[in-house]
């Protein structure tokens, strides 16, 4: 049976060289692939001045897409918490956001980038004061946390001025990144 070695080495320009050794011979051959372009330095130059000059056009299509990717996310997420609020929210509070998420699906489909923003902004501004509303109704004592309730550490830096008193201790260790 014969026994064949092929090796493939990959070098930093993309080249490929492959060789084939028959350990039974000692006979070997070798041969190197490389990537031809078909583009001149004229050409690649060319590429290189058209990228540059419509980087500008390039940006400003991106944030088009960006704010109206952010939008359709924004309705999305507004109806489901809507829909999650239930009862705890009346009919008479969900209406106004309810214009505003259909104002811009209506500016997402005019696809007009000014007034998807402007609609997005509005409806941000609604839904954060009806889940504001929403949330200090939940928590009637006040929409703050007591950091007491937590555990694992002192919540005060009055229980911390007295520095002799250390309940742990401290190793400074150095350390390095393979």
């Amino acid at each position: 049976i014969p026994q064949i070695e092929v090796t493939f080495d990959i070098d930093k320009d993309g080249i490929v060289h492959v060789s084939a050794k028959d350990k039974g011979t000692g006979k070997e051959q070798n041969i190197s692939i490389t990537a031809s372009t078909n583009m001149s330095k004229d050409d690649i130059d060319k590429a290189v001045k058209e990228a540059e000059q419509y980087a500008e056009t390039d940006k400003k299509r991106r944030e088009e897409v960006d704010a109206k990717n952010n939008a359709e996310n924004l309705v999305f997420q507004c109806e489901k918490a809507l829909t999650d609020f239930g009862d705890k929210v009346s009919e008479s509070d969900k209406a106004p956001i309810q214009t505003k998420i259909d104002e811009l699906k209506n500016a997402l489909k005019d696809n007009n980038p000014d007034a998807i923003k402007t609609k997005a902004d509005e409806l941000q501004k609604a839904f954060y004061e009806l889940s504001s509303k929403v949330y200090s109704q939940a928590n009637p004592n006040g929409a703050g946390v007591d950091p007491s309730q937590f555990t694992g550490g002192n919540t005060s830096s009055s229980n911390n001025s007295n520095d002799d008193n250390n309940d742990g201790d401290v190793i400074d260790a150095d350390f390095t990144e393979e």
